[in-house]
């Protein structure tokens, strides 16, 4: 399976989105929607699996503590209420910032339950959780498809792109654009050539949102590090970046 990404500004625009990627021959159970529009009391009263699914950990269902779970058929309207991942019964996602996506709370909590997830969460790389959370975050509502071959995704983005999506990529930018003039300005007050590092330095900062190791020191995460950026991670502006990132996720959670 291949997962393509869609990030909308309105529900009606996701919910024509879905609706292209039903024409596009998706089933909806193939279709996974992540919203934040209900309530902390709604997550809180939700039932979460524990099942292993493809593409999943096994502490998966835990990991969450009822910010996710798993879902299979639904209308375009209902879903836009609801997280679908291919499997389950409808689970409501909300209170982002209270119970957090993939890794903050929950019954396994934080960066320790985020090393049970595999590199991918039904086809979703686990380092670009952030991104979801942003968008999540501003209000946005993300459409994420599951297309069985490479022609299948080129129709499913056409269909998103034609809805009015935003690509996962141009998010991700959008979400460095926000921060970039800051972070210029503290690694320049530090005498760093910002223009000559801001790749070692953006780096890091992105790793700091890692469920695997976010609210790790930089010397407790070293070891992941290491083995996720290779001689990158060696690089001081890498440090620098990262240790903002961790302010940076430590003021959202807070």
């Amino acid at each position: 399976m291949t997962p393509v990404i869609g990030v909308f500004d309105s529900k009606s625009s996701a919910a024509q989105g879905v609706e292209h990627l039903e024409r596009a021959g998706i089933t909806h159970d193939h279709i996974n929607i992540l919203t934040p529009a209900s309530s902390d009391q709604q997550i809180s009263e939700v039932p979460v699996s524990t099942s292993e699914q493809p593409g999943m950990g096994a502490a998966f269902g835990t990991l969450v503590g009822g910010a996710l779970g798993s879902a299979g058929g639904f209308g375009a309207g209902a879903a836009l209420a609801s997280l679908l991942v291919p499997g389950v019964g409808p689970i409501m996602v909300g209170g982002l910032l209270g119970a957090g996506l993939l890794g903050i709370g929950g019954a396994a909590g934080g960066a320790a339950a985020g090393e049970a997830l595999e590199e991918t969460v039904s086809g979703i790389p686990r380092d670009e959780v952030y991104v979801y959370e942003d968008a999540l975050r501003k209000g946005r509502t993300v459409v994420i498809a599951e297309a069985k071959d490479d022609l299948h995704a080129e129709a499913a983005r056409r269909g998103l792109l034609e809805a009015g999506a935003e690509s996962i990529d141009a998010a991700r930018e959008q979400w460095w654009i926000g921060l970039r003039s800051s972070e210029r300005e503290s690694y320049r007050l530090d005498g760093g050539d910002f223009d000559a590092d801001e790749s070692y330095y953006r780096k890091g900062f992105e790793a700091a949102q890692s469920p695997l190791v976010r609210g790790k020191s930089f010397d407790e995460a070293r070891s992941y590090l290491t083995r996720r950026y290779e001689a990158s991670a060696n690089h001081p502006a890498f440090r620098k970046g990262y240790e903002r990132g961790l302010r940076h996720y430590n003021a959202l959670k807070n």
